[in-house]
């Protein structure tokens, strides 16, 4: 039941956005963004506990907390250029190299810290989820690859500025846009057309500049964490 659980919530998430986009509904009145939140909250502290009860090692969580330091820490200098920051990048490669599971957990964990410098709020959880999937996307792109193909991973890293945008514009309708309706759900989108092209070109760039780079050093990290036993005959 528990594997159900995260996916549930976030189909439960898309129900009740059909469900507000009805005028007149007063169902969700002006408690919306904070319930979207609160059910985020809920979908990740579901992810966290599975992580909690898996067997994970101390090394594993080491590559968890360091990448996801650094792409916290990398986001704040960046925060006066909107969109343009290299967390996006960092949290792919991470779970390109590492799996979905520390892929996630790195950009739930970057959006967190970074947010301690440049302000925690409702939208936290939305940043948290969004992060978390361009981990777990980057490692489903390199499921079964031997080598990196930075070209797929370039295309992934330019998709996903227009798709962080798109989900985070789900939590500014909702908790700044009056009334909810299709008129101003298409005009929200529109307004984060130029600041979601630049976190696109971002990505592009961080992955053309860098992506072979992080790959090798992360590669041979994980290479160095993985302990192989072989048996000799006497």
């Amino acid at each position: 039941m528990k594997k159900y659980f995260f996916p549930g919530l976030v189909l439960g998430i898309g129900v009740i956005l059909a469900v507000g986009l009805f005028q007149g509904n007063s169902l969700l009145g002006n408690y919306w963004p904070l319930l979207s939140a609160v059910l985020l909250c809920l979908a990740l502290m579901a992810f966290f506990c599975r992580f909690e009860g898996s067997s994970t090692s101390a090394k594993d969580v080491a590559v968890i907390a360091t990448m996801a330091s650094l792409a916290a820490i990398a986001r704040v200098p960046f925060a006066i250029i909107p969109g343009f920051q290299p967390t996006t990048f960092m949290v792919m490669i991470t779970g390109y190299v590492f799996g979905a599971q520390t892929g996630f957990l790195t950009g739930a964990i970057a959006a967190l810290v970074s947010n301690l410098f440049l302000g925690q709020g409702p939208w936290t959880p939305w940043q948290m989820f969004c992060w978390g999937l361009t981990g777990v996307s980057a490692a489903v792109l390199a499921h079964g690859k031997e080598q990196m193909h930075l070209g797929a991973f370039t295309v992934l890293g330019g998709l996903w500025g227009y798709l962080f945008g798109w989900i985070m514009n789900i939590w500014h309708w909702v908790g700044f846009v009056y009334p909810l309706n299709l008129q101003t759900f298409i005009a929200t989108y529109i307004a984060s057309f130029a600041f979601d092209t630049l976190h696109a070109v971002a990505n592009v760039i961080f992955a053309l500049l860098l992506g072979k780079t992080f790959y090798q050093i992360l590669l041979r990290f994980k290479n160095k964490l993985t302990v192989t036993y072989s048996n000799q005959a006497g």
